[in-house]
């Protein structure tokens, strides 16, 4: 029987362990993540353990709403020890859960800690984790994780004044418009203002977002990210377009889809003049429970994996850019129920690649699943390899994770003969940091 949380987690076979060697050290490039630029800026230090984690995770706090966990003590106003210890009761139940994994591993990894946490260790696991975290800030946990770079999400008008080179890391902003697209007032005001464009017309909201697109990219910008539940049925032509920005106070739903199509191939094409990447998320429900989402909030864990995606209609978004105007396209879906699809999609259009496993499909099972259809119906070779998607400092275990995962699907093949240990070491590595390498 092995040993808790050994060596050779997740690691199966030979080769498994080999290609893992050659793999874990390499620098890490997290190409999306929700981190507080501030709090790089300023190299924040944390009051304990509880803070650490539980500030703002909302898989932790999801996980411990599925156990029954009363608000006060994920969201509410408990200490952070209390919070630490309500979550250390509910571990044993998360097996097979990706938080189990990655919980232990930031123990081990962070903390030099390898016990199995739950309520009978809780109050020891928190001293000592406690103890070292003393002399850990910000800086500290990217160090120690060998973090290169890292792309934050940002608003387009957000001011972007902690982003730059912070120690070892690079933090870089991405462009991330999804509030531009419910079209009120306030914002397109705040747009406005931060972008010395007074916005009366369609004409002068493209010339604002000019604008910032080129603040962002004077910022470290090559990255944007876009997130939705589907992709527009219809897109409003340039004349459309105009009348349906200057009435928006009586536009329909439909008419300010079509408007949001017309706004988005716009950017398409603004993105590649920047060689920015653009990353393409869908097939989320967001902000259900409307009780829950009134007490806790955006990304608090009320976002939901939504209905599969269109094919016909993503399709029909690529079809509408020439391949020569399209920039590097990143593919995400909630749902992986069609990934098959979206995997041939991302063959018959020039710089369309799928991306990670992620958000609720970062588990062990379906990065695997990721891995295999990606390879049987894509090219698992220029895939970007991992990110985080978090908000948590010690989140950069999830890197290790992939990677054990990823050597033992390569290693496999490499044992079965099937693959040469050459292109294998090639290929883990490329998808481990080289890949990704290349965006930025």
């Amino acid at each position: 029987m092995k040993s808790f949380f050994d060596k050779n987690l997740l690691l199966k076979g030979k080769n498994a362990k080999f290609l893992y060697k050659m793999v874990k050290n390499l620098p890490i490039i997290d190409y999306h993540c929700h981190l507080n630029q501030s709090q790089i800026a300023n190299d924040c230090g944390f009051s304990d353990i509880g803070e650490l984690w539980l500030k703002a995770d909302h898989y932790k706090w999801r996980a411990m709403r599925l156990n029954g966990v009363e608000e006060k003590y994920i969201t509410g106003d408990a200490t952070f020890k209390e919070k630490f210890f309500k979550y250390a009761e509910i571990m044993p139940n998360l097996i097979g859960n990706p938080l189990y994994y990655w919980t232990q591993l930031e123990l081990k990894l962070v903390f030099n800690i390898n016990k199995p946490l739950n309520l009978d260790t809780a109050e020891e696991i928190y001293n000592l984790a406690n103890a070292k975290l003393k002399n850990l800030t910000v800086l500290d946990l990217l160090k120690r994780f060998n973090v290169e770079y890292v792309a934050t999400t940002d608003d387009p008008i957000d001011d972007l004044l902690d982003h730059g080179k912070h120690g070892n890391t690079i933090v870089s902003p991405t462009f991330r418009p999804d509030k531009l697209f419910n079209f009120e007032q306030d914002y397109l005001d705040k747009l406005s203002s931060v972008s010395g464009v007074k916005i009366n017309g369609l004409s002068d909201l493209l010339t604002a977002l000019e604008n910032r697109l080129n603040y962002f990219v004077k910022k470290g910008c090559v990255i944007s990210d876009h997130g939705f539940d589907r992709f527009p049925e219809t897109y409003a032509t340039e004349e459309q377009a105009t009348k349906i920005f200057g009435n928006l106070n009586n536009a329909s739903i439909e008419e300010k889809e079509s408007l949001k199509g017309y706004i988005l191939l716009w950017l398409t094409k603004e993105y590649k003049k920047r060689n920015i990447t653009m990353q393409l998320h869908f097939a989320v429900t967001r902000n259900v429970n409307p009780s829950g989402f009134k007490n806790c909030g955006v990304d608090s864990g009320f976002d939901v994996v939504s209905e599969p995606p269109s094919v016909k209609n993503l399709v029909n978004f690529l079809n509408k850019t020439d391949d020569q105007d399209r920039p590097k396209t990143i593919l995400y879906t909630l749902n992986d129920a069609t990934l098959t699809a979206l995997a041939s999609v991302s063959g018959a259009f020039r710089n369309v690649l799928m991306g990670a496993a992620w958000w609720f499909n970062d588990t062990v099972q379906a990065i695997k699943r990721n891995l295999s259809v990606i390879s049987e119906y894509a090219c698992l070779g220029n895939n970007l390899g991992m990110l985080t998607d978090s908000r948590s400092f010690s989140s950069y275990v999830r890197f290790d994770f992939f990677r054990r995962i990823l050597c033992s699907f390569v290693g496999e093949k490499v044992d079965s003969g099937e693959y040469d240990k050459k292109s294998a070491i090639t290929l883990c590595k490329n998808l481990c940091y080289f890949n990704a390498k290349q965006i930025i």
